[in-house]
């Protein structure tokens, strides 16, 4: 297998916490979510020549509140 390089990543709290929800949800470690992430982003920019989104720099909108609370609340309660 080829050696991996290590590189220092800094994320606001957040943004971790949510991909540490998302890697449980996944059964991942944060260290691997964040490589399979990046390596879909990579294959679909491969694929089509663009990136996920044509607006990849625009600032990021969304509320990275506590998703363990939605995942957990109760689908028939509206």
């Amino acid at each position: 297998m080829a050696e991996k390089k290590q590189i220092p990543l800094r994320l606001s709290e957040k943004l971790y916490n949510a991909i540490a929800a998302w890697a449980e949800d996944d059964f991942r470690s944060v260290n691997g979510q964040i490589e399979y992430l990046l390596t879909e982003c990579v294959k679909q920019r491969k694929k089509n020549g663009k990136y996920v989104s044509d607006e990849i720099d625009a600032p990021l909108d969304i509320e990275l509140g506590d998703t363990r609370a939605k995942k957990d609340a109760d689908p028939d309660e509206k």
